[in-house]
């Protein structure tokens, strides 16, 4: 399968949007969200800083971040689908207030960030690098607009070394994925996945590129029995 046009994921992330939170809840029987505190932990926001959150989706790890930089701090979450980020900004309505106050929403491409050099404290990009559209750009654009020694936490699937591990994450989105993801009528949309993940630079390209970029330091962590990765990064 070709590699998608940017409108053309765009478009795909829109349509499943509604159902984004319970087939992410469905598909890793909720340790997204372990993982997603877990790339937390590596990259240390703390209270009164300000953090960029990428490909923010319905705003998950938007939301994690709030919690640590609250309530003088400020968390902007950037998505190019303007379906998800409807859906976040409706979550954080049921959030205390001093989370709601820490949280923007913007729609945006992290190709092309509106945001100055050296603007942020940090960085979180889950579940999204594996999409855009160029990955070296992405990561000279988190570059630029992170402060000197600020750090950043990419979380997303990654390809298992191992060759049972391999026909495990075969098997699961073959057999589990793309069935699943029929009974909502979304079977072309999370085909996708898999395409994507054969795509996807494994850990050790994933730090070449970032100090490509200009990163300092860049370090993978496999989690998951291999079949998910941490970019840690340092500027």
């Amino acid at each position: 399968m070709s590699q998608p046009s940017e409108t053309d994921v765009q478009q795909i992330f829109d349509r499943i949007a509604p159902v984004y939170d319970q087939f992410n809840d469905l598909l890793s029987l909720g340790q997204h969200r372990i993982w997603k505190k877990m790339a937390l932990l590596w990259c240390e926001p703390k209270q009164g800083e300000t953090w960029l959150d990428l490909c923010c989706g319905s705003g998950d790890m938007t939301a994690l971040l709030a919690q640590k930089v609250a309530p003088t701090g400020q968390v902007i979450g950037v998505d190019f689908s303007k379906e998800l980020l409807a859906i976040a900004s409706d979550k954080a309505r049921k959030y205390l207030p001093k989370i709601q106050k820490s949280l923007t929403w913007q729609e945006g491409n992290v190709l092309n960030l509106t945001f100055g050099d050296n603007s942020f404290d940090g960085a979180t990009l889950a579940y999204g690098l594996r999409n855009v559209k160029n990955i070296p750009q992405c990561l000279s654009e988190l570059h630029r607009v992170l402060k000197d020694g600020a750090k950043a936490a990419i979380l997303d699937f990654h390809r298992p070394s191992d060759r049972l591990m391999q026909a495990f994450q075969d098997f699961y989105l073959d057999r589990i994925v793309v069935p699943l993801a029929n009974r909502f009528a979304m079977t072309s949309e999370y085909a996708y996945i898999a395409s994507s993940l054969a795509r996807f630079p494994i850990g050790a390209e994933q730090v070449k590129l970032a100090k490509a970029a200009g990163f300092s330091s860049a370090t993978h962590y496999v989690i998951a029995n291999g079949m998910m990765g941490i970019l840690v990064l340092q500027k």
